[in-house]
């Protein structure tokens, strides 16, 4: 199946099956803006969950807070958001669409990539078990001269937009001869800034007295309530502080489903540390994060990283850790060295010090901040579009099953009595009712046992206990397992235990832990 295909059934999937709604649907909805229906809203909160563990109960030094969404207006001018939070547009005068010209660069030089990536797959056919990647990569003439188009369009771009020289971006896009996906033209306007911050009012009266933002991001909460956490938690450097929640953007150019929204989610951690340590501390949770993605059991090579070439205002280096989605690989979260921005610029504006007094070093300084930022959104989409699946069956027969890691399932297992009929109804309550308490259980007798098993494979449910009236006499049920189909027969008391070893997200945090200090700064 072609990616883009299989990105429509994912989209088709989550809609029907409780996972993703179109917001405000009945009115025709509103563009950018979704619901998350009754299964996405446990897969969302199962993957907050992980994070949100992982983060403050695996770290003895990273706490978690809950920031307001309204903040005093002078915080997102200390952070730069009224001047600085732009993107670069540009309008096709045929087809009236707006894109990012930094995005539409960035499409062309992957695909460029696409045709290193195709030499490479020639080579890797035509030299077999012999084939050496790196060699071939800096020996193939075709792979160099792609390559050299790509350090050029790079160096330009990066060139561009430091300086602020939005007419020599666009003519970047002219010499590239990019056209619009939807007309086909290259009828360009000029490049425009725009700012991505919602505003409103807060008071009685409208006025620029009373204007407020909603928030863009969720850092400045944490920033702003350093002092509060570290003298209230008597937190020592280096430490950390977790967030999640709603940030709201702007977003003029919103694609590809749940990818890009006016409202979503961040989690977010921002780290301080001492001055001068801030990039042993970076590359550490460079590494970290990328051993938490590989935590949920994806395969590794659908990630990466990419070093900016481009530094945002308050950064000394970055880097995004980039998953393949069916339409390409795309940021998934982003890992910053803010230097002491944050703190020096709230420090500045508000004339409040915002130190920290170093028992160690016995002076005052103001910390350095190292951030890990993911979207909660864009995590979800990966982990749906990977773990959608449509498979041919040995019978002949066809299913689409959801292969969720086994602790991310919103329903961890599924109570189906055989028949509605002979008692097998109450024994299969009694079963839901042993395990509720513990486990997101499903309880389903309609349709034949078949149908359901379907049912629960689309769902991505991993277990499917079934009750029949062998259950009456042994006091046991039938397990069947989502990803092998394979079926076991298993004491009703023993599923607690059961499903505590095949579904719990703590043997996956037990991992992470054995890992965490690989890399750790002295």
């Amino acid at each position: 199946m072609i990616p883009e295909e299989q990105f429509k059934n994912v989209i088709s999937h989550a809609k029907e099956y409780g996972f993703v709604f179109p917001s405000s649907e009945i009115y025709d909805g509103l563009s950018a803006v979704y619901d998350y229906g009754q299964m996405g809203a446990e897969l969302k909160k199962n993957l907050r969950d992980y994070w949100w563990k992982s983060m403050t109960q695996l770290h003895e030094n990273i706490v978690g807070i809950d920031a307001a969404i309204f903040m005093h207006p002078t915080t997102w001018k200390a952070s730069g958001h009224v001047d600085a939070f732009n993107d670069p547009l540009i309008d096709n005068k045929d087809s009236k669409k707006r894109y990012r010209a930094d995005v539409l660069l960035e499409e062309h030089i992957a695909k460029i990539e696409a045709k290193i990536e195709k030499e490479v797959e020639k080579g890797r056919s035509r030299f077999g078990e012999a084939f050496d990647e790196a060699q071939f990569r800096a020996t193939n003439p075709n792979v160099q001269r792609n390559q050299v188009k790509i350090d050029e369009i790079n160096e330009r771009m990066k060139s561009s937009l430091e300086a602020g020289d939005l007419e020599a971006l666009r003519q970047l896009i002219i010499d590239l001869e990019i056209v619009c996906p939807i007309s086909g033209t290259r009828n360009w306007t000029e490049v425009r800034q725009f700012n991505l911050m919602f505003s409103t009012e807060m008071g009685a009266v409208s006025g620029e007295s009373g204007k407020i933002y909603l928030r863009p991001e969720t850092a400045q909460g944490i920033f702003v309530n350093f002092l509060n956490v570290q003298k209230s938690g008597r937190m020592k450097v280096p430490f950390g502080i977790a967030q999640t929640g709603k940030a709201f953007r702007n977003e003029i150019v919103a694609r590809q489903f749940i990818f890009r929204m006016r409202e979503f989610e961040q989690m977010e951690m921002q780290f301080f540390v001492r001055p001068g340590t801030e990039m042993p501390w970076y590359n550490y949770w460079k590494q970290a994060r990328m051993r938490w993605h590989q935590g949920l059991g994806f395969p590794e090579n659908k990630y990466r990283f990419h070093d900016h070439l481009k530094l945002a205002h308050y950064a000394n280096a970055a880097a995004d850790i980039e998953f393949e989605f069916p339409f390409g690989f795309k940021e998934l979260e982003g890992i910053h060295s803010r230097t002491d921005f944050d703190l020096g610029a709230h420090e500045q504006y508000s004339g409040k010090k915002l130190r920290y007094f170093d028992p160690e070093t016995n002076e005052s300084y103001v910390p350095y901040v190292v951030e890990t930022s993911i979207g909660l959104d864009r995590l979800f989409l990966a982990t749906l579009s990977h773990a959608y699946a449509e498979e041919k069956l040995e019978d002949g027969s066809e299913r689409v099953v959801l292969r969720l890691p086994y602790f991310l399932a919103p329903v961890k297992a599924a109570i189906l009595p055989l028949v509605k009929k002979d008692g097998l109804p109450e024994k299969a309550r009694e079963i839901m009712q042993l395990l509720k308490f513990r486990f997101a259980c499903q309880y389903d007798e309609k349709d034949s046992i078949g149908k359901r098993y379907r049912r629960q494979d689309a769902l991505g449910t991993p277990i499917c206990i079934t009750v029949d009236h062998q259950s009456l006499e042994d006091g046991a049920a039938t397990i069947r397992h989502r990803d092998s189909m394979q079926q076991e027969r298993v004491a009703i008391a023993e599923l607690p235990a059961l499903l505590d070893k095949l579904v719990s997200m703590e043997a996956v945090l037990a991992q992470l832990s054995a890992r965490q200090e690989e890399g750790l700064p002295q």
